[in-house]
């Protein structure tokens, strides 16, 4: 299988099976958005919370140049670690929540 088509299906069903994985609070809808043709897969909570309006970015993952790219992770899981756990190579995730700079310092890809 195409590494490109095999990185997509796994963004997709890690975001997809934390997604699924409990309910958020209120009349809060979870918003799974996959741009495969511009490999950008968010997911987004929108809703109210009894008179509070909910409305952000939970998770955010790009695929550039065949590497998976964590944009944003509003959850406390390891999102790089799982997908390790799922076969993808240390050197094709890129922490793009830390800067460059500290990017040297993990065990992922720097770019």
């Amino acid at each position: 299988m195409d590494k490109l088509v095999r990185y997509r299906e796994l963004v997709q069903k890690v975001i997809t099976d934390y997604a699924n994985f409990g309910s958020p609070r209120g009349d809060i809808e979870r918003e799974l958005i996959f741009d495969t043709q511009r490999d950008r897969y968010l997911l987004l909570n929108v809703g109210w919370d009894d008179q509070r309006r909910v409305y952000g970015c939970v998770l955010h993952f790009d695929i550039k140049d065949c590497k998976i790219w964590l944009q944003y992770n509003g959850t406390e899981i390891d999102f790089a670690e799982e997908l390790v756990q799922l076969g993808v190579a240390k050197q094709d995730i890129v922490l793009g929540f830390h800067s460059p700079f500290m990017r040297k310092f993990t065990d992922y890809a720097v770019v």
